[in-house]
């Protein structure tokens, strides 16, 4: 077949995270010139994890601006795609999630009659205000996507469900997976090296924390800080590590509350293998993130998600993640019991519900087969 362009858009982190592992897939192969675009939704995040992967993007267009409404985000972003795709002939898009980036890249391809690849298709909460505004985002894309990469079959029958055709669902399992065994041994080893300079100590007392979606924020994230506040004290033997979220609306409240407390530590976003160090060693996880929700499996994690729905369902069902909401109470008593055993005990045992790590192969070889 002619080689095809095929445009990968990202902006956040969690985007190239998932879509990195498809980028070096396809670069493996003849038949793609592979652009990237980093419309930098998260700036400092995307491109530092980008750096992780040795990948660079082919197209920055800074879009972001302090304290945008969520309309003047999509214009701008809009407005820096439609640039290019009038410079650059595509024959593809490749979007991953439910970001404003996966939005605008679909609706700009779709003006251009450029078909729609979209990885992780079909999650579902089926509240269009959980996650707000994700939710609406996803199930948008649904509706220009050509191609629909479902990492799980309870994703495949929502899109069913929905009317799209069988023929274009697959089910692929997660690149998030195949992004976990891109680590090698001497990035782990840099990453005990990074704890240790910090003075934090990763051991079996360990309790990762990550809060930040747009929905927590206000009266609910004022609970969760108070229930983290009350649980590293009550628990002063063991770590609490939180890389605060930039947003002012959550780093404030976070630092004024619970940076004078001795086992808490308060760290920058860490770069992605960090990340996934602090994961693989934890003892608990307390998250309102959709990637640590599919990435702690993998390491027998118990994970508690701060959100009142989750469009990641199949990990709830396999046990390996507890919806806990912001309730102040729910996440105090289900917190205790995990940390008031030894973490041998509390190991889960349950398969990860999101893949194996072969699902960037398996894409490949779906888009080589549409494009024959």
């Amino acid at each position: 077949m002619d080689k095809k362009n095929i445009l990968v858009v990202f902006g956040t982190r969690p985007e190239v995270i998932k879509l990195a592992p498809v980028i070096i897939e396809l670069r493996k192969h003849d038949n793609y010139n592979v652009i990237v675009c980093n419309t930098e939704q998260q700036k400092e995040l995307s491109n530092q994890t980008l750096e992780y992967f040795g990948l660079k993007a082919d197209i920055n267009l800074d879009c972001m601006r302090p304290n945008q409404s969520l309309a003047e985000v999509q214009s701008r972003i809009l407005l820096g795609l439609e640039k290019v795709f009038a410079e650059n002939k595509i024959d593809a898009t490749i979007v991953q999630g439910d970001t404003m980036t996966v939005l605008t890249g679909s609706l700009v391809s779709f003006y251009n009659k450029v078909p729609v690849f979209h990885v992780e298709a079909g999650l579902r909460s089926y509240d269009i205000y959980e996650p707000f505004p994700e939710e609406v985002m996803r199930q948008m894309t649904s509706r220009v996507a050509q191609l629909h990469f479902a990492p799980t079959e309870k994703n495949k029958q929502a899109l069913l469900k929905e009317g799209i055709e069988e023929d274009k669902i697959f089910v692929t399992g997660n690149t998030v997976i195949d992004a976990l065994f891109c680590l090698s041994d001497e990035v782990i080893e840099k990453s005990a090296n990074f704890f240790k300079e910090q003075n934090i100590n990763v051991n079996d007392k360990l309790v990762l924390v990550t809060a930040h979606r747009r929905e927590n924020h206000g009266e609910r994230i004022d609970r969760i800080i108070k229930a983290i506040y009350d649980l590293a004290t009550k628990y002063s033997d063991h770590e609490f590590v939180i890389p605060v979220h930039p947003n002012p609306n959550v780093k404030n409240k976070i630092h004024s509350a619970l940076e004078h407390i001795k086992n808490v530590h308060l760290l920058t976003p860490l770069d992605y293998p960090y990340l996934v160090y602090l994961m693989k060693n934890a003892k608990l996880i307390l998250t309102d993130s959709g990637g640590i929700q599919e990435e702690a499996p993998t390491f027998g994690c118990p994970t508690f998600v701060m959100r009142y729905e989750t469009e990641r369902q199949e990990g709830i069902e396999a046990g390996v993640s507890t919806l806990v909401g912001a309730e102040y109470d729910k996440i105090m008593r289900l917190s205790e019991e995990i940390l008031s055993k030894d973490k041998i005990s509390t190991r889960l045992s349950a398969q990860n519900p999101y893949g194996v790590g072969n699902s960037a192969q398996i894409i490949e070889n779906l888009i080589k087969q549409y494009f024959k």
